[in-house]
Order: C-alpha cells, then structure tokens, then sequence
C-alpha cells in the first residue's frame, strides 16, 4: 500500500490510552481507527536526551521496539536492533500542538474550507470538529517536518461553547478516524472576551456583552445539569429519560468528566471568572488558551491545576491582547504552574520549538533561567496532560509510546532541524527521503509538491 496515496500500513493497533475508543477497534460510530505503521527495533546512541521529565542525559541512548519506548539509559544494547549514531545530536519526545485548526481550517485558505465555527447559535456543543477535519490538508505535513506528532484540532472562537475538538496523532489517513488518538478524551472549546459578543452582538441572538457572555454560560450549564439528573434518574426508574439531545449529552460529559474543557481566553480577570463558573457547576477548566494575561494569576492557575496554553508574544492586536508580555509561559512555570506553547497557527505549528526558544531568552534577560529540559516540557508532557494522554505519550519513558524526534543540534536554536521524526516506533519522517516523507493527496502533481516534505 502507498502511504503517499493512501492513508496507513496495517499492524497493531496501538492502546492502552483511556476511554472507550481504546477497547472497540474503531467498531463503534467516530471511534479511533488508528493503526500503527510497521516499525523496527531501533536504538539511537550517544545522543543528548531531554526525556520530557524534566532530566537531560548525556550521550545517552534511547530504545524503540514494537511500538514503545524499551528503555532510556546509557550504554544500551541490542542485537536485533538498527542502530542510528546520534552522536552531537538531541532527541526529544514528539511535539503536541493543543491548539491547532488543521484540516477544519485546511491549505489552500478558501471560503470552501473555513469549517471551524458553526455560527447558528451562541451555544454549538453538539458539534464535533473531527466531522470537518480534512485529512489532505498539507499543513499536517509541514507540522510532521517540525517534530509534532500529535495535535489537538479544535473548532473556532466565535461560539461561547464552539463544540468537540479532537486529538490526533500526525498520520496520513483516508479519514479522520484513522488519525484520532486512540483513548484521548474529547476536548470542549469555549471561548470567553471579544469574540462572541463581537459575532453575536449584532444578531437577535445574545450575547453583546461579558456580562451577557457570561450569563450564556451559566443557562447552558443550568440546561445540562438538569438533562444530567433526568438521565440519572431514569437509570434509577424514577421517570422517563429525556430525549437524546447532542448539545446537552456534550455538556453533560463535561459535568462527569469525560469531557475537557479548552478555554479561548485572554484577560486575568475573565479567566478568573471562568473559574468561578467551574466551581459553581462543578466541572474544571482544564487549559486556558492563548491566556495572554496568565501570568497575573499564576498562582490561581496552580491552585486549580488549570494549565495555560500560550503564544510566545502574540499581542496587541486587539484590546484583550494588549497586555501581553514575553516572559509570559516562564513567570506561569515558576509558579509551577503547566505551562504550555501551543500554535493557533498554520505556521507556527512547524516552528513550536523556536517558540519556546523565544521565551526562554526573555526570561533570562529577566534573570531567570529556563534550562532545555524544563522547557521542552511545555511543548510535550504538560501538553500531554491537557490531552488527558499523558499516561501513554509526552515523555520518554518505558512502556510509553515511542513518539521521538531526533534533532541535529539543540531544538532551541533557530539553526536546528528536525532530522528524523517517529511515531509509535515507525520512522514518520526523514530530512530529504521522499521514500518516507508523506505526501497528501492534494499536492500529488503540483509543483509544490515537486521536492517533496522538506
């Protein structure tokens, strides 16, 4: 089969993740079809290895075989393995992007492919971004080339609540449900400040207002409570069930916890509100995203164990950004805080590791240093814990799944380039090898397409 044409090589699925997608085999309606391309044992040697745990080995090794991560370590062995001199070089986790809009906002940029907000209605969870994603869209490519293995495709911010996002592992597929983590939780987005009172202002429909964003919360939250304690009540024969309703069944999976919410948010003041609202329905805001005033309230986000997923110095075009700074995503890690760098971008995506690079070097201008193998953590294994894929992914460690990226230098110099990329144990991506490098469908026979993934 031509994985440039198509989408996977069958071999194993790979599990162990959480949640039902990981016992059906895809056999359910929207549930995972991922399927592991065939991969080697392969152990990398003499490598420089920041695990994602917050440790950095020197000429250390990393082994890979059916799928996992063997073993991390210093002068390992294995005879049935390739071997790949690492020497001078750095290896890494795969990146997660936790704020990306690939295949719902595709390449080519046309109105055909604007998919990430349903704008019927202030309230759209019973919407699901992976029924837009589009699996040729070549930005996935481009984000393979710089180390993202994993992303979270979320849907627009126009919405109070904008519906499902979805969590993918960075795979060719003929459908979305080939690529969909297996295990990973949904995502909610919500989306709080500017952007829904500035879409919905001028409608019949609320809100035009924080005060009336905020009251849009609170009804729909009411709504699900209440369609949660009538189902409740039927499994205990007390009454008939209501009838199935997809925006309620959302925001109740959101009450018992199976659902995550990801929350568009600039302003310290309105995130802490967005808290308040968490406390008084009883759900927790598990990422603020793009949280340009995060570090104002660092020390609440820690307290709540709400991560903030930000840009590196994004700021300033509109009025709930204007008061952003670069040292943003460091001041949130003192504070031990989880501090992620995500992308909202197309190109920022390609380029997660100089994004962090950024606000590395203004904090040290700052007087604080954040050494590599804190930091890398914000593009990895605090990503992971957003996902709710952490026990599985984000770090290397035994057992989890071997999602690497092998760099030819440090991953926080603008010179580095990712050489070889693999995601559960199979070689995803090699620097210049058109043999390997995955090509969508909609650039076979274009000249773009012409010198391959680069």
């Amino acid at each position: 089969m031509n994985r440039k044409i198509v989408a996977l090589a069958t071999i194993s699925l790979i599990l162990g993740a959480c949640g039902e997608d990981a016992d059906d085999g895809g056999s359910t309606p929207f549930s995972s079809r991922y399927e592991a391309m065939p991969g080697k044992t392969t152990l990398i040697t003499g490598a420089i290895v920041l695990t994602g745990t917050g440790e950095r080995l020197d000429d250390a090794d990393v082994l890979i075989s059916d799928g996992k991560i063997v073993e991390v370590g210093v002068d390992l062995e294995d005879d049935d393995a390739d071997i790949i001199d690492a020497a001078g070089k750095w290896v890494t986790p795969g990146i997660i992007d936790v704020h990306s809009h690939l295949g719902v906002y595709a390449s080519p940029g046309t109105e055909s492919h604007s998919d990430g907000n349903e704008v019927s209605a202030p309230v759209t969870a019973e919407v699901w971004a992976e029924h837009s994603v589009w699996p040729n869209d070549p930005g996935f490519v481009t984000a393979l080339a710089g180390g993202v293995t994993s992303m979270q495709i979320l849907p627009g911010s126009a919405n109070l609540i904008g519906g499902r996002g979805v969590t993918l592992k960075n795979v060719p597929g003929r459908n979305v449900m080939d690529m969909k983590f297996p295990g990973a939780p949904h995502g909610l987005k919500m989306a709080c400040g500017e952007n829904p009172k500035r879409v919905y202002g001028g409608r019949s429909q609320a809100p035009g207002t924080r005060m009336g964003n905020v009251a849009g919360y609170r009804a729909a939250w009411i709504a699900a409570a209440d369609y949660r304690d009538k189902l409740a009540a039927a499994e205990e024969g007390k009454g008939e069930p209501p009838i199935r309703d997809l925006k309620l069944e959302t925001l109740a999976g959101v009450l018992d916890g199976e659902i995550l919410v990801h929350n568009h948010c600039y302003r310290a003041d309105e995130m802490s509100v967005m808290l308040d609202i968490a406390n008084e329905f009883g759900y927790k805001v598990t990422a603020f995203h793009h949280a340009v005033e995060a570090y104002k309230i660092a020390d609440l986000l820690a307290e709540a164990d709400t991560c903030a997923a930000m840009w590196a110095d994004w700021w300033g075009f509109k009025m709930e950004a204007y008061d952003g700074i670069r040292e943003n995503a460091a001041i949130v890690d003192q504070a031990d805080a989880c501090a992620i760098i995500h992308s909202d971008s197309g190109i920022g995506i390609q380029i997660l590791n100089q994004e962090t690079a950024k606000v590395m070097g203004a904090a040290a201008r700052a007087g604080v240093d954040i050494p590599a193998e804190r930091a890398i953590r914000w593009i990895t294994s605090n990503a992971a814990k957003s996902l709710g894929i952490d026990a599985v992914t984000g770090t290397l460690e035994a057992d989890k799944m071997a999602d690497i990226v092998l760099w030819n230098g440090n991953p926080f110099s603008v010179y580095t380039k990712v050489e070889r990329v693999y995601i559960d144990g199979a070689l995803a991506y090699e620097r210049g090898n058109d043999a390997i490098n995955p090509l969508t469908d909609f650039t076979l026979g274009t000249a773009a397409a012409a010198g391959g993934a680069q």
